[in-house]
């Protein structure tokens, strides 16, 4: 192969996983084509493709398709010649260790979102209250998860904190209060520029009407605001 690499990146326009390799392509500054999907009737050209029917999907130069979010972006930082992951063996499976844990702390987010009542809400809100501590406690004192210098386990963390000011809007329930670090790092990760434009301008309002979609308590509250909202 000559020439630099074509990366076309299949994804879906909410996905937290596809955030991820949208951030690590523009924090490396690659050129990429992107095709959203709509996951609820996916094409069968996706689904050729996707060995497990998830996004997102890298293809490279119209051949190699690389899936899984985390495969991808380090795949996109070796081949692109980047900084984002350590070069010594034992910090880079730190590093690796802790994207894992921003997988748990998604997967509590989407069990938050799908809480069939405000009890079982507070139960995982607890279970994520938990994870922030344990993160707070592994924090330095810096912009990002462990320095002045941004990583592939900021781009794994930054979709997780992205669903925290719906949540609390609509529950009135405030998340990571008392985790000084956390929220300043959460804070630097969503002002950064490659985390703003992983998604559209028109994020929160999609994200509301994912919501109003599922039965759940954050679906009935999402409904009730859209309602009301229809009726000003």
């Amino acid at each position: 192969m000559t020439g630099p690499a074509r990366f076309t990146l299949i994804s879906h326009i909410l996905c937290p996983y596809v955030q991820r390799a949208v951030i690590t392509l523009k924090e490396l500054d690659v050129s990429y084509k992107r095709i959203d999907i709509d996951l609820t009737n996916k094409p069968e050209w996706f689904l050729a493709l996707s060995p497990l029917g998830k996004v997102p999907l890298l293809v490279v130069d119209d051949e190699t398709v690389i899936f899984e979010s985390e495969v991808i972006c380090e795949y996109l930082n070796e081949a692109n010649q980047g900084k984002l992951l350590a070069e010594d063996a034992l910090e880079k499976a730190e590093q690796r260790a802790w994207i894992e844990f921003a997988s748990t702390t998604l997967s509590i987010i989407a069990q938050l979102y799908n809480a069939p009542d405000k009890a079982v809400f507070s139960q995982l809100q607890e279970k994520l209250e938990h994870l922030g501590q344990t993160l707070e406690d592994n924090l330095v004192q810096a912009e990002y998860f462990s320095s002045n210098e941004f990583s592939l386990v900021d781009a794994a963390f930054a979709p997780a904190f992205r669903y925290l000011p719906l949540f609390e809007s609509l529950s009135k329930e405030q998340f990571f209060q008392h985790l000084p670090k956390l929220a300043l790092w959460a804070q630097y990760l969503l002002s950064r520029p490659s985390v703003i434009e992983a998604v559209s301008e028109h994020y929160q309002q999609q994200l509301m009407e994912f919501l109003a979609k599922r039965e759940s308590y954050l679906g009935q509250l999402a409904q009730n605001q859209l309602a009301t909202k229809a009726v000003k």
